[in-house]
């Protein structure tokens, strides 16, 4: 990643390399299911984002980071879930899906 880019678009990549190490430790205890679910939604936020910014119009851009935003949302559920059935989920993957979210909310109504 070049030092030029975005913040979000920085933010969500190194949020997905997250997703992607916890989730490697979910299915060690053999929690593929949810494992599959989170990463999904987890890596999504930034292939969107990402996908965002080489929108062709606005209305693109700004669509493509609602379905960002809306993955952010489904991500912090599946942490919810798993924090509810007694799994560990780091704090720091938790606040940083809710900076996710905040910045993409700004960036939403913003546009």
């Amino acid at each position: 990643m070049s030092n030029n880019e975005s913040p979000i678009r920085l933010k969500s990549f190194l949020f997905a390399c997250e997703i992607v190490h916890y989730c490697d430790a979910l299915k060690v205890n053999k929690d593929y299911e949810i494992a599959s679910q989170l990463l999904k939604s987890g890596t999504s936020i930034g292939a969107n984002t990402r996908e965002a910014q080489r929108g062709v119009s606005k209305k693109d851009f700004k669509n493509k980071m609602g379905i960002a935003l809306k993955e952010a949302e489904e991500t912090k559920y599946w942490l919810e879930i798993l924090q509810a059935t007694g799994r560990d989920v780091p704090l720091k993957m938790i606040e940083s899906c809710e900076e996710l979210i905040r910045i993409l909310v700004a960036i939403c109504k913003n546009s």
